[in-house]
């Protein structure tokens, strides 16, 4: 790991070193962790902007002919799958970008893979903004999903390198962080916007440049991780300056210098392989969660939550004003909560949070289906009265605060720490690509599930958070503090995973001529 306050003693002991958070590691992450904004941005913007009768209008008017009907089925209103297709070819483009990001990764840097992120969301954002027709608008999507496919690929493995173990949760979290920020800002533009006749949501689009331009700017600013400046066969003096950079000028980062390269020529040969790698039977936990974790925290139903909330409040009841509204409570409310988990991921670990959002989360879906199903009714023609359409916006801040606690930076905390170095750009890449695939499918599909299963929809998503919540009962380790060169003892630990484990002596041997 390119950032440490222990290093790994023969035997597997941990020995500290010294490391300690400085202004430049705090800054330093922070720059990494602003890729989610571009993120968090996108995700508030559309949900918003679909829900504006001047967008509709100009490329979607079908839609608001079915909200003109005399008598409309509520829950089928916006199902349109060109609408949908606005938001989700993102996701696509997305997941396509984050495999090829894994490949550049490696070629190029962290640093690099970040800025050029940047510069695609920021052409996405010029192109939606002057969009005259669908297929410009979906072109312009691609872009900004181009973007979010590097900078996800690339910013959690950065702060995963960067941060002290002792509080690696906490600055990994930073990502959901920045992510939360854009989400709420996205949804006050939204609000602000709404207001703005015939021209508002190219606003909206538009100023998705300001994001990019913040990533841009930090990219420019921070260096790359002595990991990767390793990986990439750069000398040792350039990537002692950078570890020097982040430690603090007077440190002493030798020791922490020798276990990062030590961990590099280990991996050195196998990182040309490594989607081939990871497929090995010894890998096959680390496969396992970075399929499993991302996929999970989709499935949880907060993507379609974050982006149809203003849809989904007006399903409930709300005027399009409200709705907008509703979605700015929502991002505050996520906002918070994901503040609350970067002050207590590395005191409390990484489990807790899991299991205690997960079981608020079910409580929440369950009582928002029996709310709709009751109100609202299975053929969508009856109008929910007021005080229940408040509490639908209560339940729905509550999940969207158990979220914010948990699957939402945990899913990106946990990938990043997990993988050893020779398979971490491939691991980090499948975990990204399964998480933006996972999105296209459900914002692809939600507005037609909406529309078939109604209220049970909620249920569809609460019986996945059952799962998940037993997943990581039986299958999910605890990672809080542990170095990254040490994380190979806590598989060799697991009752089930350890019998897939190659234990650090039994490789050694293996790998000597």
């Amino acid at each position: 790991m390119a950032g440490g306050a222990f290093a790994v003693a023969d035997g597997g002991a941990c020995v500290d070193y010294g490391g300690r958070v400085t202004f430049s590691v705090v800054v330093t992450c922070l720059m990494a962790a602003s890729g989610g904004l571009i993120f968090g941005y996108d995700i508030g913007i559309s949900g918003g902007v679909t829900a504006m009768e001047s967008f509709l209008s100009r490329f979607f008017p079908g839609v608001l002919r079915r909200m003109a009907a005399a008598r409309r089925d509520e829950y089928c209103v916006y199902d349109s799958h060109v609408l949908t297709a606005f938001t989700s070819s993102l996701y696509l483009a997305g997941l396509a970008a984050s495999l090829v990001a894994s490949r550049v990764t490696r070629a190029i840097g962290r640093q690099a893979v970040m800025l050029a992120g940047g510069a695609l969301f920021f052409a996405g954002a010029a192109v939606n903004a002057a969009a005259v027709n669908v297929a410009m608008l979906i072109v312009g999507r691609m872009l900004l999903g181009f973007g979010i496919g590097f900078t996800n690929q690339a910013a959690p493995v950065y702060l995963a390198e960067t941060a002290p173990p002792k509080w690696r949760g906490a600055f990994t979290t930073g990502f959901q962080l920045f992510l939360s920020i854009g989400n709420l800002a996205a949804n006050l533009v939204n609000y602000g916007t709404s207001r703005i006749p015939t021209w508002g949501w190219r606003l909206s689009l538009g100023l998705a440049a300001a994001p990019a331009a913040v990533i841009v700017a930090g990219a420019l600013l921070i260096l790359d991780t002595p990991s990767s400046l390793l990986v990439r066969g750069r000398p040792l003096e350039e990537a002692r300056a950078a570890l020097r950079r982040v430690r603090g000028g007077k440190a002493d980062v030798d020791a922490e210098l020798e276990d990062v390269a030590r961990a590099v020529d280990a991996a050195r040969g196998h990182e040309e392989g490594a989607f081939r790698r990871i497929l090995a039977r010894e890998h096959r936990h680390h496969l396992a969660m970075a399929v499993a974790v991302p996929l999970f925290q989709q499935l949880t139903g907060v993507i379609v939550i974050a982006f149809f909330s203003p849809v989904l409040f007006q399903t409930a009841g709300f005027g399009s004003d409200a709705a907008l509204m509703g979605a700015v409570i929502l991002g505050a409310v996520n906002l918070g909560s994901t503040l609350l988990s970067t002050v207590t991921v590395d005191r409390y670990g990484r489990r807790p949070l899991l299991l205690t959002g997960g079981f608020v989360m079910i409580i929440c879906q369950v009582a928002v289906a029996w709310i709709m199903g009751s109100q609202i009714g299975g053929n969508g023609e009856s109008a929910m009265a007021r005080p229940y359409s408040l509490a639908v916006l209560a339940l729905t801040c509550v999940f969207s605060a158990a979220f914010g606690w948990s699957w939402g930076p945990l899913a990106w905390v946990i990938p990043g720490e997990i993988f050893p170095v020779e398979i971490r750009s491939a691991g980090q890449g499948i975990s990204v690509a399964v998480n933006l695939g996972a999105t296209f499918l459900l914002t692809q599909t939600f507005l037609s599930m909406l529309c078939t299963l109604k209220y049970a929809t909620f249920i569809y998503y609460a019986a996945w958070v059952a799962v998940m919540t037993a997943f990581v009962v039986a299958f999910l380790p605890e990672t809080k503090g542990v170095p990254l060169e040490a994380m190979g003892a806590i598989w060799e630990g697991h009752w089930y995973w350890r019998r897939f484990v190659q234990p650090a002596a039994a490789k050694t041997t293996a790998e000597d001529p």
